[in-house]
């Protein structure tokens, strides 16, 4: 009897220790949480997404474009996010709210916006008053496509860096890399 009751108690022990995931979106800690792909800070909420894997982990993203990024490398991105994973962007249309979250594989998405790191492709709840509606699969094509407008933000970087010749030597590769993939 002790015994059974020694192992009853080790297993009440490590089943309490399970772990229940919950795939809600988190808010942001706008002083601590970076991008997962260019380490920039999160800073405005209205372009930010996240990702949440199956183990609970969570991949931030300061646009939608380091999201494409990391899914580009799909063996790394099929190993982190396991068999489920859960995605969240801010509503454009709303403030820098930290919880201001929406579910990113149903939102609406528009063309032309002056985003974080110049992707350009916005996210909301109803769909907006505008021609080109995109759902969230089109634009990860549309950016894996090279249909951004990151080549002009990258410019506009080079033309405000051109007083410090290293960080625009890091910009003209960084450029010419996105250029070949």
């Amino acid at each position: 009897m002790k015994k059974l009751t020694i192992i009853f108690t080790l297993l009440l022990a490590f089943s309490s220790c399970k772990q229940n995931i919950t795939y809600e979106a988190r808010d942001i800690n706008f002083d601590r949480d970076v991008c997962f792909i260019c380490l920039m800070g999160l800073t405005d909420q209205r372009y930010n997404a996240q990702s949440i894997n199956e183990y609970g982990e969570i991949h931030w993203y300061d646009d939608i474009g380091c999201l494409a990024e990391e899914m580009r490398d799909t063996t790394t991105w099929n190993q982190w996010k396991g068999n489920k994973v859960r995605f969240w962007i801010g509503d454009a249309s709303k403030g820098n709210d930290p919880s201001n979250w929406i579910d990113a594989e149903t939102a609406f998405y528009d063309y032309g916006k002056h985003t974080p790191m110049g992707y350009g492709y916005s996210a909301y709840t109803n769909k907006p008053d505008t021609d080109s509606i995109y759902t969230f699969e089109q634009v990860l094509q549309r950016i894996n496509e090279g249909k951004t407008m990151r080549e002009v933000f990258i410019q506009e970087k080079m033309l405000m860096m051109k007083d410090n010749p290293e960080k625009l030597k890091k910009l003209e590769e960084k450029l010419e890399k996105e250029h070949h993939k």
